[in-house]
């Protein structure tokens, strides 16, 4: 989606014949996977952080272009909202200290764009879902400039087919009633990618899934939408009723879903599934005109394009979702996109090395967990993680005698430490890099407190029991959030009041 577009009408034909260029593409691609040597190479590991920008208020402020532009640097990139940006860190070998030149990375990035957004009255954050946002926030007035962002909202409401009405539940149940899908540009997130072998790519895919809901217990940074608490990752419901909306893909065929199964297959199964499953929102061919043919490279080095395939993949948004890259002559990556941004540059690399750490412990394991524990249960962890945090209860296999166990997420992550870091000593990450960012991990879960559990009670030291936090105490909040994740002190340690 990072692709420029001009192209805002189409006809049938249009349709009809990107259908015909998908077909071929994945074609293509099934027949490139297959080649011996395709895809090989070193772990390598990347992400994308989103960013808000926010006045002297704390409310959303709307001037990402300009900050963009006074940064000038390609790795920092408009999002969907005026007020949000996103901050592309370059990929780095998983080994020895990765994360650490991760952090270094993104916290330069983070210093250039807040410098820019001071020059202009503003303060960025990250943060899963900005507390002081209101409704007036999440309408078409405030989409990025650019042609992309305009028909893909077109696209999606033309696909939901009317108004969404719906209930977003948690502490305070929040009704929704809106005919705008500018609702997705609410949520923030962190989005790590892993580079994968063809021949692994399978058994990666599995631990990751499995992997993400105890790592999105711990990393919980969304409590509140629109002034009411809702989960302790309110991004994951927010973006299930938006989907669940939109009413030629029930559920689990949702465009956002953790998906309906474990994978058999590679990762050619999941471009097909994204193929036969959801309808085109972007039907743009590119040339040359004859179907599945690659398009010519620029340069040496690349793999074919398969410009639309990866066009029409980046408009299905599962929460963990295979990446083709013609860079090096072609790979293939997870994107793991379930991660909140924030607190604090640390958090979130030690949220993406655990994620790592367990997932690649996982693959190690005895494929036959994916048969012991159906995957219906992965997808009721997941959404329980989203609902309750720490204290959600987990469907988990029982190691190493098989069987399931259920668990607190607090103490499947505490029993799940030292395989993540078994997993990232093997990749070849350092010791002490393990060691560094797990205990964080190991931190938060001792004392309760994740970025969720600060917000929440930080409004609760801010209200009296007559009445719930009025506006300006959301504000309050924030700017203390703001204030604390400024000193790159993990979140743990951050105290309340």
């Amino acid at each position: 989606m990072g692709r420029d577009i001009t192209q805002e009408e189409f006809s049938d034909a249009d349709y009809s014949r990107f259908r015909d260029r998908l077909d071929a593409d994945l074609i293509v691609l099934s027949e490139l996977i297959s080649k011996p040597g395709f895809g090989s190479g070193p772990a390598t590991i990347g992400a994308e952080l989103e960013l808000v920008i926010v006045d002297g208020a704390c409310r959303p402020l709307p001037i990402n272009q300009a900050v963009r532009d006074a940064v000038d640097d390609p790795r920092v990139t408009l999002e969907l909202t005026r007020f949000n940006l996103e901050l592309n860190a370059s990929p780095l070998p998983l080994a020895g200290r990765p994360f650490a030149a991760l952090e270094a990375e993104l916290n330069l990035l983070v210093a250039k764009v807040a410098a820019a957004a001071v020059a202009h009255g503003g303060r960025v954050t990250a943060i899963g879902i900005l507390p002081t946002i209101a409704a007036t926030d999440l309408s078409s007035a405030m989409l990025s400039e650019g042609a992309r962002y305009r028909v893909l909202i077109r696209a999606l409401r033309r696909l939901r087919g009317g108004p969404l009405r719906t209930q977003l539940p948690g502490a305070e149940p929040l009704p929704l009633a809106t005919d705008d899908v500018v609702l997705q540009g609410a949520p923030t997130s962190l989005q790590v990618h892993l580079r994968v072998e063809p021949a692994h790519f399978a058994k990666a895919f599995n631990a990751v899934q499995l992997a993400t809901a105890p790592v999105l217990a711990v990393a919980g940074n969304s409590p509140t939408f629109l002034r009411h608490r809702l989960w302790e990752e309110t991004r994951i419901a927010l973006f299930r009723q938006q989907t669940d909306g939109l009413g030629h893909e029930p559920r689990p065929h949702t465009r956002i879903s953790l998906g309906s199964g474990w994978l058999r297959g590679g990762a050619a199964d999941l471009f097909a599934d994204s193929v036969r499953q959801h309808e085109p929102l972007l039907p743009i061919v590119t040339e040359p005109d004859e179907p599945g043919q690659p398009a010519p490279q620029p340069r040496t080095g690349l793999g074919p394009a398969l410009e639309e395939l990866r066009l029409h993949h980046g408009t299905v948004w599962p929460w963990n979702r295979a990446v083709y890259d013609p860079a090096d002559e072609g790979h293939l990556r997870i994107e793991m996109r379930a991660l909140p941004a924030g607190p604090t540059v640390i958090d979130m690399a030690a949220n993406a090395a655990f994620l790592i750490g367990l997932s690649l412990w996982l693959a190690d394991q005895d494929e036959q967990w994916t048969y012991t524990l159906p995957f219906e249960c992965a997808d009721h962890n997941f959404h329980s993680a989203a609902q309750y945090g720490l204290a959600a209860r987990l469907i988990w296999p029982a190691w190493p005698h098989g069987g399931t166990r259920i668990l607190t997420a607090a103490d499947v992550i505490s029993e799940s430490l030292p395989g993540a870091r078994q997993g990232l000593l093997r990749a070849g990450v350092a010791e002490s890099e393990a060691d560094r960012l797990l205990d964080v991990i190991g931190a938060r879960v001792a004392t309760g407190q994740t970025g969720a559990a600060w917000q929440r009670a930080a409004l609760a030291a801010a209200q009296t029991p007559s009445r719930p936090p009025a506006p300006d105490e959301y504000a309050e909040m924030l700017r203390s959030y703001i204030d604390f994740a400024t000193t790159g002190q993990p979140v743990h340690t951050w105290l309340v009041g």
